[in-house]
């Protein structure tokens, strides 16, 4: 051993805190880089207003309520399923090779590219199912997207809970889907809504799957049914970002929306901790 023991601690501590350092060093200059580029364009009328002239002027208000409802649908449509899933895998089931090849196969979607998930769901929804090129095509395809995160963390979070509280609820006479709903599901809500918070930040960025299922790029109106296409503001960003002949003339637009998507994101995060702190509080009482 080259250190004592003391200096070992030392240097571990002081590596731990330079890596968070670090890492909010990069998040700070993002966040600032973006505001400071998109701050002159944000007023009510951007926010509110239609998009005119190919998105060179106007608003981004079809954009924000198109990603909004996206992300409603595809939590709507996610977050019973993976936390379901997870009850099974680990409530109901037991060990063997289906409940491995199930983990395992939740394992690799966790890790497969978006794009792959895009094609899949233009394969299924829009041509198969018929629903065409839609929000609801796009946001089931995201829902298949982020159910391996949600079923993940809500497993762990199951698992965190103690054995105790099973076997007490079964001593009494409580039947096990009545343990699960009132005993175990309540002490887990608040690791499950860590996947959750994910889970939001991952529909609300991600591109290439709605870009292949229903995102429009200038669509100034608002979707009338979940059969509709839709503007959102990733796709919007990134066609602002990379197509047409005045990207550099809607740079400050780019920025713009770049920083409402951030502000989105961090508003519906805050949200589901403050939904978290309130059940762990709820829990310690």
């Amino acid at each position: 051993m080259f250190f004592g023991a003391k200096t070992s601690e030392k240097l571990a501590f002081a590596t731990l805190k330079l890596s968070m350092a670090v890492v909010l060093a990069f998040v700070s200059i993002l966040v600032i880089y973006i505001t400071v580029n998109g701050y002159s364009v944000l007023s009510l009328d951007f926010i509110t207003q239609m998009p005119m002239k190919r998105m060179t002027q106007g608003g981004i208000y079809p954009a924000i309520m198109g990603s909004l409802m996206l992300i409603g649908l595809s939590m709507a449509f996610a977050i019973p399923l993976g936390i379901l899933s997870a009850v099974y895998l680990n409530e109901y089931s037991t060990p063997g090779r289906i409940s491995w090849t199930i983990e395992m196969a939740i394992n690799n979607l966790a890790g497969t590219p978006s794009v792959v998930f895009g094609l899949f769901g233009l394969a299924l929804f829009v041509k198969y199912f018929g629903f065409g090129a839609s929000l609801l095509s796009a946001s089931l395809t995201l829902a298949l997207l982020i159910l391996p995160v949600i079923i993940r963390a809500s497993k762990e979070a199951l698992m965190t809970v103690p054995q105790e509280y099973r076997e007490a609820s079964l001593a009494l006479g409580v039947t096990k889907w009545q343990t699960t709903r009132k005993v175990i599901l309540p002490a887990a809500i608040p690791g499950m809504m860590t996947g959750i918070i994910l889970s939001i930040g991952r529909v609300a960025g991600e591109t290439a799957p709605i870009l292949l299922t229903g995102a429009a790029y200038f669509l100034p109106r608002i979707p009338d049914s979940v059969f509709s296409q839709f503007m959102a503001l990733p796709y919007h960003l990134f066609v602002l970002a990379t197509s047409g002949t005045s990207i550099t003339q809607t740079r400050p637009i780019q920025y713009g929306t770049a920083l409402i998507l951030l502000l989105i994101v961090v508003f519906m995060n805050s949200i589901a901790v403050v939904i978290r702190r309130h059940y762990r509080k709820k829990l310690n009482r």
